[in-house]
């Protein structure tokens, strides 16, 4: 147990206890050993350096000792270490990573820098991404915003192309006639889906460098929504200038190879480009995805956000759409939008459908937000 314990402290505090723990390790140990070296004392020892081969070989290390979690975890801290992103635009190296939602961020930050030679690459890599992630997301968003509208659809005299008949039956079992073997419709309940739109939905995302995975997530959330008929959904991304990338919205790959991560944030700007193409106030859901650090107009972003409320839309400021719920953000402008009457609050992916929902449904966001423990920045 006591050499076992050394073992495991030599492991955690790298080669400068080799004289301190006189242990010896396996061959499997000095290979994690010697990986964990290379990355953490990089700065010692020279790490990894500029070698696309030692990087390669580092990469395929990883992934035959550590779990693809952890593996995932040491790519970031490799990026951020020693100046992975460079090595991106490499197609072998690029190759060699497991693919999550940081490394298509870093991807987006590189944007038209990737040459061309990586870019077949890198377009594999986001597709992956995407793929797991559509999976993973659809259903429940699906489930969930078709769910909230049927609830406030429903009506008592609808066509007959818009029937439910699986709640008309259940509503009418008392009705049931065993001499006929039917069941006489005598209330019928329907959603009314043949209506063009009953709500619209713009996300509205801030394309800042910090921004990466929030607008990876809502890349593959705006496709989904954009897939439901009975809304409409609209996609504006902003750093200094706006894009619309609604047209995009089909394909969510393309969308993120739309998207240009990094440089400056106007905030006022997009609200003004967002109230320019909002045509039903009183049933559109603007999302707000950013930290709120303002780079333009500081006054006009507050009274377009004024603006837009006093209109009636239903503006919620997302700080961050990540896993890990939480950012840096500037607490003035949150507390403003708060003093509004706009919710501010980070949300993880996971519950990104159910907050759709209960928004569509006009739900207090903040008592939602407050019943999923969610900190919501007020005033």
């Amino acid at each position: 147990m006591q050499e076992e314990l050394e073992k495991r402290w030599r492991l955690i505090l790298g080669g400068q206890t080799r004289q301190e723990l006189d242990v010896v390790l396996t061959k499997q140990e000095t290979g994690i050993d010697n990986t964990l070296e290379a990355l953490y004392n990089s700065d010692r020892k020279g790490g990894l350096g500029p070698s696309s081969p030692n990087v390669s070989r580092w990469l395929g290390d990883i992934r035959e000792y550590f779990p693809q979690t952890v593996v995932k975890v040491m790519q970031q801290d490799a990026i951020k270490r020693i100046n992975l992103t460079s090595m991106l635009n490499e197609p072998e190296i690029l190759g060699t990573l497991i693919p999550d939602v940081h490394l298509v961020a870093n991807l987006m930050t590189l944007g038209r820098a990737i040459p061309q030679k990586t870019k077949a690459t890198a377009r594999l890599v986001v597709q992956k991404v995407v793929d797991e992630l559509m999976q993973k997301l659809m259903t429940p968003t699906q489930q969930a915003i078709i769910g909230s509208l049927n609830r406030s659809a429903r009506n008592r005299r609808p066509k007959h192309n818009e029937i439910n008949w699986a709640e008309t039956i259940k509503r009418n079992l008392k009705h049931y006639q065993p001499e006929y073997k039917t069941v006489i419709p005598e209330t019928r309940i329907g959603y009314g889906r043949k209506r063009k739109s009953m709500k619209d939905i713009v996300l509205c995302l801030d394309q800042s460098g910090s921004m990466g995975t929030s607008v990876v997530y809502s890349g593959i959330f705006g496709a989904v929504m954009a897939s439901i008929p009975a809304i409409t959904t609209k996609m504006v991304v902003f750093d200094t200038e706006v894009a619309d990338l609604t047209e995009e919205l089909h394909d969510p790959v393309d969308l993120l190879f739309g998207v240009q991560l990094g440089g400056g944030t106007d905030i006022s700007k997009a609200l003004t480009y967002c109230a320019q193409i909002i045509t039903k106030p009183l049933d559109t859901v603007l999302i707000l995805i950013t930290d709120l650090y303002e780079g333009g107009n500081l006054e006009a972003m507050k009274n377009m956000a004024a603006q837009l409320v006093n209109n009636g839309v239903q503006l919620i400021t997302i700080l961050a759409l990540n896993d890990d719920g939480s950012t840096a953000f500037d607490h003035h402008n949150a507390e403003f939008l708060s003093s509004l009457g706009v919710p501010v609050f980070a949300c993880t992916p996971d519950l990104f459908p159910e907050l759709m929902a209960a928004a569509l449904n006009k739900q207090d966001i903040n008592q939602w937000a407050g019943d999923h423990d969610i900190k919501v920045h007020a005033k």
